[in-house]
Parts: structure tokens; sequence; C-alpha cells
């Protein structure tokens, strides 16, 4: 089997990939590990703790034992399936920042700042969003965005809350203004999960010049210096894909460090170690990993309004038998319906805090951690110093690769989630929640000093999933940069790398959205074409920013 383009994953890039080359004429052939992507766990919003925790969605990664969280070992999900993380995710819809992306291009990643890839955001959107500026948003792209009802009293009073305490209301988070309490959107489309495969890669595969092959790649054939197709093991046996241009890795932040790795490019010294060929010394190859943290701020409710009224067999089996016929109801939500950003001290110029709001107390995994009603704040900072690396264990491409973020190895990470959990606090403190709060659930009222914290964050810290930056992009005169400003590995012809590894800082907020982003622009420079006209409009800053951590009361009416 030949293409011109073989991609390999078909997950948030590498769907978008495959729907635009496929659009443009070029022949593809998009190689996938794991299989269908039909179950009703995927299909149903409200089921989104089931697929990450289910072998036959997800690759099953494990850290290695993290040293500054007492040696625990945390799940890293990624999606072994058609859509990739995309069809097992949360589904929440984060732009990120726009500032995050004028540092992508101030670190190297020139052609990356947010006027170049606003554009990309708004061709990738079919948005259906009822407030806000709709010249931020895009209305006739394959992804659809919408936004849940929110009308929850715990997902109002948390709104109304963050307002009583100072901070500006955001009509669209995704917008003009990031910053303050507002709606949380999400790929869900009438009532059901719409993810990259839905969005782009099914319409690709109904043309006839897309096709998709079901395999584990082995490694990238390389000769005389070009990439000219990948190695997988399938069903018929161990063969090879060929590329009449070029490969395209989108294998996610774990995966495609680790082909690259498997296929000599990388740390010379290590590959050599490993018996594997240097075909491309890149020491920033599984560097760079990066990832958000957070920790589930949990209060009981003193009123029977939270969702916890649906945690038993009868209460599951009306909502989803409700959301199977009718696709509506509580089976038609993730519940994530609102959030915030938020600036953790004076002297940040933009938000560094995030907030998914829950009316329940519950795990992630889908766990009750509270035995009545109650709601939570999953809070964490978004710009962790800490860095960790993605490295082989074996040169057996069956291995699973080692994973090591370092989460917390730095005294800024543990100052900005005290942070985290004194203003969560606050928030929950305030007017708005006094007719339902009552007891502190997790961390618990006796966590208070600054060392009960530390202990708190160290067992119970969890991570938000969104792992990147371990093929990191930059100028090529940079010697840890992996792929250039045109996602192309440096010292390869013939091949490329688009996804969340080529993020040369995690943005604010889920990764989905610029993952899908970055498979959109790619496809643009892949096919030769002329970048699409920037837009040089800046976000809505906090003037206050220098002196305040909030909005100053005088400045507050102009701010909102």
């Amino acid at each position: 089997m030949e293409a011109d383009y073989v991609v390999v994953g078909a997950g948030s890039a590498g769907c978008a990939i495959a729907y635009r080359l496929s659009e443009a004429g070029r022949s593809v052939l998009v190689i996938e590990a794991g299989g269908s992507d039909w179950g009703p766990f995927i299909r149903m919003p409200a089921a989104l703790s089931y697929p990450m925790n289910m072998a036959r969605y997800d690759w099953g990664f494990r850290t290695e034992p993290e040293p500054y969280l007492g040696g625990r070992v945390l799940a890293t999900p990624r999606g072994k399936v058609i859509g990739g993380s995309s069809s097992i995710n949360g589904m929440v819809y984060v732009r990120g920042h726009a500032k995050d992306y004028d540092h992508w291009a101030e670190a190297g990643a020139k052609g990356w700042s947010y006027a170049d890839v606003l554009p990309y955001f708004r061709r990738m959107e079919h948005w259906h969003g009822r407030t806000g500026d709709a010249s931020w948003r895009g209305h006739d792209g394959p992804l659809h965005v919408t936004r849940g009802p929110a009308d929850n009293p715990l997902a109002q009073a948390f709104m109304k809350a963050g307002h009583e305490a100072g901070y500006p209301l955001t009509d669209d988070p995704n917008g003009f203004q990031q910053e303050g309490f507002g709606p949380m959107e999400a790929t869900i489309w009438a009532g059901r999960r719409w993810s990259a495969a839905f969005a782009y890669l099914r319409p690709a595969l109904r043309r006839v010049n897309c096709d998709l092959v079901n395999g584990i790649a082995r490694r990238i054939v390389i000769e005389n210096g070009r990439a000219t197709g990948v190695e997988i093991d399938s069903f018929n046996g161990i063969q090879v894909i060929k590329a009449r241009r070029e490969v395209i890795v989108s294998s996610s932040s774990i995966n495609s460090p680790k082909l690259l790795l498997l296929s000599g490019i990388g740390p010379g010294e290590e590959l050599r170690q490993l018996g594997l060929p240097v075909v491309a010394d890149r020491p920033g190859v599984g560097r760079n990993l990066q990832d958000h943290l957070e920790i589930y701020v949990q209060q009981q409710a003193i009123k029977p309004v939270s969702l916890f009224r649906y945690w038993n067999l009868q209460g599951k089996a009306w909502v989803g038998a409700r959301w199977l016929f009718t696709g509506r109801g509580l089976g038609a939500s993730n519940q994530f319906e609102m959030g915030a950003f938020i600036r953790s001290r004076a002297g940040v110029d933009y938000p560094d805090i995030q907030f998914h709001f829950l009316p329940i107390a519950v795990r992630y995994d889908g766990q009750a951690a509270a035995g009545g009603h109650g709601f939570q704040a999953h809070v964490g900072p978004m710009r962790s110093p800490s860095r960790g690396a993605v490295t082989l264990r074996s040169p057996d491409p069956v291995d699973t690769p080692r994973i090591l973020f370092n989460y917390m190895s730095r005294e800024e990470d543990w100052r900005d989630f005290r942070a985290c959990i004194r203003l969560t606090r606050e928030i929950f403190g305030q007017e708005a929640f006094r007719p339902y709060a009552g007891k502190e659930i997790s961390p618990g009222p006796e966590v208070q000093t600054d060392e009960q914290l530390d202990e708190a964050i160290r067992q119970h810290v969890e991570s938000a999933y969104h792992p990147c930056g371990t093929c990191r992009m930059g100028d090529r005169a940079d010697p840890l940069a992996v792929v250039d400003p045109e996602c192309r590995v440096i010292g390869v012809e013939g091949l490329r790398v688009a996804d969340s590894s080529i993020f040369p800082r995690v943005t604010n907020g889920n990764l989905n959205a610029p993952s899908i982003m970055t498979g959109e622009k790619a496809a643009d420079h892949i096919l030769g074409r002329q970048a699409l006209p920037r837009d040089d409009r800046g976000p809505w800053i906090d003037p206050d920013w220098p002196v305040a951590q909030r909005p100053i009361p005088r400045l507050r009416a102009a701010a909102e």
C-alpha cells in the first residue's frame, strides 16, 4: 500500500490533516492502532469517565514513580481508538490564551503567534454560542462547538460567587476575553460527542483518495536521509506503508517521540546505548514534557440540588435511556458547563489558573468521593515550570515508553497550588453559595498551613491529561528544537510531526482545540499553501495586572 501522504495516528491533529490533504486532492493513508469509536460510552457525553479507563480505547500509559509526589504513579490516558484522545477526553473546548501563542512565536515558532493561529481556529469551528462577539468565532467549519444549559443552581452560584469575589465575567472565554467566570464550551453536537473522527476523518474517508489502515507503527522507514514510509504491525503481519511525498506523525505527545526514537531520531548517545542507529541526533526528542495538574476542592451541599440524585443504578438508567432514545437530558452534557480563568497574584499579566466546575463531588475516574450531595472545582496552575521526558524502555516497539513528568519539581509549583486552593475556598465562601455550601470535603477544613496544604497536594493532585511538548517546535538553529515552524523534522527530509508534542509550552486550558488547530495549520504547510491572513486584534488584558490579582473595583465596570 502506498499514498502521497501517510499520516500516523487518527487523533485530533491527524484527522484534521487527513481531511485537508484529501480535500486538496492528495491521496492519504491514515495508520491507526485502535479500533472503532462507535461504542455508547464514547458517544454519550455524560459517560466520559468510562472510555479513558477502558483498555479497549486507551493505551494504558502510566508514569514512572513521581519523585516530588512521594513516588506516586499517575495514569496518563491517551486514546487508542479512531479519533484518538478526542474520543476519550472530557470534550472541553478551550482555544488557549492569545499570549500563549505569542510566547510560541517568541520561543522560535515563527508564524504561530495568536494573530497567525486565530484564523485557523475560526476555519475549524462551527460555533453555536449564544453570547459573545461572533467575529472572533468560526461558523462553517467541521468542528461543532456548543455550550451546555448550565441551569443547575450550583453552576449559577459558581458564576455569581466569582463575580462577588471581584472577578470579571466573560461571555466568551474563547473570544475576546478569556479572563473571568463564564460558560465552558464543548465538542458536543446533537447530544453526542463530536470528536475529530466525526468532524474530520469520517468525511475524509468518504472520499476515494483517503483510507484507514489498522496497525501499530513500529518505525519510520528512512532511506538516504528521507522518510519513505512506515513499518507497521497489522493483521497481515509486519509490512511497510509507502509514502510518495511525506510521512506525518500525529501520534500524541507520548507516541510521537517514541516513534521518532525507534526510528533513530533523538539523543544520539541514548540511541546508541539501546543499539539503535542514529539517523538524526536531535537531543530534544522526548524532552520538554509538560502537563497540567489539578486538585479537586470539594464541598458538601446542604440542599439536594447536585447531580448526586442520579448517582445510583436507577438514576443512571434513566439518564442513559433518555439520552439513547432522545439524545437529550443530562446524558447529552459533559456537565462541565461553567468555569473560569483567573490570575494567581499581582504581576501576572494573563490568567494562570483554570477552574472546571462540577455540580457533584466525584472523581474524574467516576469514583464517588462524597456520600451525598456536593460540588467541586477542578483547579490548577496553567504554566508549571517543571519539565519531564519520554524515553525508550528498550528498542522493542512493543514496550511502553518511560514517562516521567517531574511534577511539582519547582518551588513555584507549590506556591501556585497553594494559591489555587485558597482562592477556591474564598470563592466557595461567597454569598452566592451560602444557601448550598456545607462542610468542605477535600482537602478538608483542618488543612490550612502551607505544610498541610503541601501534603494534601502531594497526596491528591491529579493529572488533567494535557501532556505536550516532547517534539518541540522552534528555530532550526536551536539544538533542542525537533521540528521547524513548518512542522518538518530537523535532519530528515519528507518527515513532519504535527500534534500536541510540538507545542513549545502548554497552553491555557484543555488541549484538544489547540491540537486540532495544529493539524489545520500543518496541512497548509504540507500543501505548500500561503498561510491564512493574520488577524491582529488583541485580547482583553486586565489593566490592573501589574498591581492587583483581580480588577480593582473602580475599574470593574470598564473591565466587564
